[in-house]
């Protein structure tokens, strides 16, 4: 018995994507929406939100101490 592949939205746009060896751009459903994606990445838009640091630094390591101001 052969199963159908498994079809899988592309992240991108949403289109049915089948879950095979001959979909090249899988997850996505062609280069144009693998690049859109990996274009988002380069330019930081899947950062995570974290809480900021109380004097408004990003680290505690780029910090500056009193005794150094």
């Amino acid at each position: 018995m052969i199963t159908p592949p498994r079809i899988v939205k592309c992240p991108q746009c949403g289109a049915p994507v089948p879950w095979t060896a001959e979909s090249t751009w899988r997850p996505f459903c062609s280069e144009r929406c693998r690049t859109i994606d990996l274009g988002a990445w380069a330019a930081e838009r899947y950062r995570i939100a974290t809480p900021e640091a109380p004097d408004g630094s990003d680290s505690p390591a780029g910090r500056e101490s009193d005794e150094e101001r």
